[in-house]
């Protein structure tokens, strides 16, 4: 076996995350702000007699796995792979980690067969609304079911704390929540929220309305809420859907008091970490 390719996977973040109206697709209306972190799953590609797709730990379906029949569908005339996951990036935890591994094999495609952008693009768009904006790593503004990509606004620096929580929470189960909640705004609030990141960013536009909804069916996530503002983040969220729990430090030392309140929640949440921003999809880090 020939080891063909390594590519990183880095973790997705919402900095904003609006929620609109449930549309024909069965999918809502987004207008969200993502951004791209450097919590890395690592994918090692090689040569094998049949597409296959490992990942220690993780069972049930693999959007790797969907990544490479739609190149191959595609008509991707790559020898068959097998592909081995080495996931860091928490599971079912709103950081995209699936989505971000998906996006990486379709980064991967091109350097072993003959794909065209537009016929991975496509694909990624089907393989969820997360997988366009990882394609290229950094920020986005995702609209529509958060699949078609604006460019962003310039971000100033800053550093994040990523506290993964025990359990895992279903994006399905916390988007039915949100409906039930009646959380959703109207077309001209998200048109609003869309404009107003055409004009530039602000923290002002931090909002994550999938947020009570994650707190509606694990409620002890607001016990972490408070001990990440507590050791100093200037904005502590939930993570897309959840459960993960990130705090915002902004400014030229964020990436500092990051670490400093990595370091003093890690006596209570073990797996906490600091984590910066990146740009591209080789994982270096963005100026901070």
């Amino acid at each position: 076996m020939t080891v063909l390719a390594r590519e990183r996977a880095p973790a997705k973040i919402n900095l904003c995350l609006y929620l609109g109206a449930t549309r024909d697709d069965g999918r809502h209306e987004l207008v969200t702000l993502f951004d791209s972190v450097s919590l890395f799953d690592d994918l090692e590609v090689a040569t094998a007699t049949a597409d296959d797709v490992v990942c220690e730990g993780v069972s049930g379906p693999n959007l790797v796995h969907d990544a490479l029949d739609g190149l191959r569908q595609a008509g991707w005339d790559a020898p068959p792979v097998r592909v081995t996951i080495t996931k860091r990036i928490p599971v079912a935890a709103g950081m995209g980690g699936g989505s971000a591994d998906a996006a990486a094999i379709l980064r991967v495609a091109p350097r072993l067969g003959a794909t065209d952008g537009t016929s991975r693009l496509r694909i990624a768009g089907r393989l969820g609304a997360d997988v366009p904006s990882q394609l290229v790593p950094g920020p986005w503004v995702g609209v529509g079911a958060g699949h078609r990509l604006l460019p962003a606004p310039e971000l100033p620096p800053y550093s994040i704390v990523v506290v993964p929580q025990p359990f895992p929470l279903s994006t399905v189960d916390v988007y039915r929540e949100a409906d039930r909640l009646s959380l959703g705004r109207s077309a001209v609030e998200l048109e609003v929220v869309r404009h107003q990141l055409t004009l530039g960013f602000s923290t002002e536009l931090i909002v994550n309305d999938l947020e009570p909804a994650a707190l509606s069916l694990a409620p002890r996530l607001g016990e972490t809420l408070g001990e990440v503002q507590r050791v100093g983040a200037d904005h502590a969220i939930v993570c897309g859907s959840g459960p993960t729990i990130i705090g915002l430090f902004w400014g030229p030392e964020g990436s500092g008091r990051a670490r400093e309140a990595a370091s003093a929640l890690r006596a209570v949440h073990p797996e906490v970490l600091a984590a910066d921003p990146v740009r591209g999809g080789d994982g270096t880090l963005a100026p901070n």
